[in-house]
């Protein structure tokens, strides 16, 4: 846990952020400054708006009609809405990873490789390195490496969610979003997930959506806490899950609501 608040500097930060799905607003003020290469949870009771706020951060939300933002979302030092962002370039570097795994109907090696294809890359030697590499990253390596040619679809959940981290990996982000990787699977599988987020935390910004208030205490270095749209508190995990600073961050944790 970090001890030190100049040891990690800023990597994200929102200011003022404000979401609109048509008329109705989904986000309101939200300002958060997200450290470097640690691990942040967001928490709260479904529909509060974690996953909204998650998706602003690479501009998924930019594929929702009628949808509109307000304030500011930086990464390092740079503002993601501003007129002219390459959206795509900014997808490479903010790699997400969604609930449910979505491998490609296509082989491991292909699903792997997919990526770094997209983005001009055609040199056999090189994708097979970056497949090796990402697959290794995600702890999946020993696992396929005999079985690259094979359909992804064929193996077990827990391994596609894994093979989804791969796949982003592959194009060298330096964030990783996940919005709940870890809810449709199984508790070995969950661990395997878990340690993971552990090991890739030394080299990439991690922010994760979680409803798992056990699962964000383990693997979290920050926690933030949604409810109604709002960022209600936000410090590092131990702080929150053990001296909250507000009663309704307390509430929800011992499990008054939500």
């Amino acid at each position: 846990m970090p001890t030190d608040d100049n040891a990690y500097p800023v990597k994200i930060e929102t200011v003022n952020l404000n979401f609109f799905y048509g008329p109705s607003q989904a986000l309101f003020d939200i300002s958060m400054s997200i450290p470097s290469r640690q691990v942040t949870a967001l928490i709260g009771p479904s529909g509060c708006g974690k996953s909204t706020f998650l998706r602003t951060l690479n501009r998924m939300n930019d594929l929702i009609e009628n949808t509109r933002v307000q304030g500011k979302v930086t990464i390092d030092g740079k503002n993601v809405y501003m007129q002219g962002t390459d959206v795509v370039a900014l997808r490479k570097r903010v790699g997400m990873v969604f609930q449910k795994s979505n491998p490609f109907p296509k082989s491991i090696f292909e699903n792997i490789a997919f990526g770094p294809r997209i983005h001009g890359l055609r040199d056999r030697d090189k994708l097979t390195e970056i497949v090796e590499r990402s697959l290794s990253r995600a702890g999946l390596w020993e696992e396929v490496k005999d079985r690259l040619s094979e359909s992804a679809l064929g193996i077990s959940g827990g391994q596609q969610q894994r093979l989804c981290i791969a796949r982003a990996l592959a194009v060298d982000p330096d964030i990783l979003l996940m919005d709940e990787p870890a809810s449709a699977l199984d508790p070995k599988s969950t661990a395997r997930v878990e340690d993971l987020i552990a090991e890739l935390r030394a080299d990439y910004t991690i922010v994760i959506v979680t409803h798992n208030m056990q699962q964000a205490s383990r693997v979290s270095d920050y926690t933030g806490f949604f409810f109604e749209g709002y960022l209600v508190e936000f410090g590092e995990t131990k702080q929150i899950f053990t001296q909250p600073g507000e009663k309704r961050t307390e509430d929800y944790i011992t499990g008054r609501f939500g």
